[in-house]
C-alpha cells in the first residue's frame, strides 16, 4: 500500500515561511558594508555645501523675479 503524505496545516506552513524569511534577513544583514566615519563626514559636507549653494541660487532667482514683477506692476499701475 502506498502511504499518503500528510498535508501540513496552515499554521505550520506559515511558521516555516516566517522562519525562512528571518534566516534570509539575517544572511542579508551580514552582507551590509557600513561606511567609514571619514566618508560619512565627507558626504555630509558635500550635502551641506550643495544645500547652501542651491539655497542662495533660489534666493537670487526669487529676488530677481520679485524685482521684475515689481517693475511690471509699476508700469501697468
Amino acid at each position: 500500500m502506498a502511504e499518503t503524505a500528510k498535508k501540513e496545516n496552515g499554521i505550520v506552513r506559515f511558521a516555516k515561511r516566517v522562519a525562512k524569511f528571518v534566516r534570509d534577513c539575517k544572511g542579508e544583514v551580514k552582507k551590509i558594508v557600513w561606511p567609514t566615519p571619514k566618508s560619512v563626514f565627507r558626504n555630509v559636507g558635500v550635502v551641506l555645501v550643495t544645500m547652501i549653494v542651491l539655497g542662495v541660487f533660489i534666493f537670487l532667482l526669487d529676488t530677481a523675479f520679485m524685482n521684475l514683477l515689481g517693475l511690471f506692476m509699476e508700469i501697468s499701475g
